[in-house]
C-alpha cells in the first residue's frame, strides 16, 4: 500500500502537469475519491494552486495535505517572482492555519528554491526533474547534495 496519495491533474497531450487540481469544479469527483482512498487507510494530498480558497475547499472535501503548484512563481519574470512567491507563501501559512500539512513543487530549481525553501511551514519540496537533470552532468550524489545545501542554507535545521 501507498503511503500517500497525491491527487494531480493531466490532460493527455500534457508533457508535464501544467497546474493545479481544479478543486472547486471538480469538489464532488475529488471528494469521492478521497473517500475511496482513504477507506483503504491511505492519506491524501491535493496538488493545487496557490489559491486559499482552493485550499479550504481541499480541506472541505476531506483532504489531508496539499501540495502548493510553484510552476507560476518558477516561471515568473524576476520582476513578478516576488508577488508569485508571496502567494505560495500565503498559502502554505492558511494550509497550516486550517489543519493542513503542505508540501510545495513544480519547476523548482538551482536557481529559485531558495525562495520557496525559506517559507515557513513547509512540510517538503518537490524537484525531482532539475535534480536528475543535473545527475546527468556532475553524478547523483553531487546533484542532490547539492540541492540539499541550498535547502539548508535557506532553512537551516536547529
Amino acid at each position: 500500500m501507498p503511503d500517500l496519495v497525491t491527487l494531480v491533474p493531466e490532460k493527455r497531450q500534457e508533457l508535464t502537469t501544467e497546474g493545479g487540481l481544479d478543486v472547486k469544479t471538480q469538489k464532488t469527483h475529488i471528494r469521492e475519491a478521497i473517500k475511496k482512498i482513504h477507506a483503504a487507510g491511505i492519506p491524501v494530498s491535493l496538488f493545487i494552486n496557490p489559491h486559499i480558497d482552493a485550499i479550504t475547499l481541499a480541506r472541505q472535501i476531506g483532504a489531508d495535505m496539499v501540495e502548493i503548484h510553484t510552476g507560476t512563481y518558477a516561471n515568473a519574470r524576476e520582476d513578478e517572482q516576488h508577488r508569485e512567491l508571496a502567494k505560495v507563501a500565503r498559502s502554505i501559512a492558511h494550509a497550516a492555519e486550517i489543519g493542513l500539512k503542505a508540501n510545495a513543487g513544480h519547476g523548482l530549481n538551482y536557481h529559485n528554491v531558495t525562495g520557496i525553501a525559506e517559507i515557513e511551514g513547509i512540510r517538503g519540496l518537490y524537484i525531482g526533474h532539475s535534480i536528475i537533470s543535473r545527475a546527468v552532468l556532475v553524478g547523483m550524489e553531487k546533484a542532490v547534495r547539492d540541492m540539499k545545501e541550498l535547502v539548508m542554507m535557506a532553512c537551516p535545521v536547529e
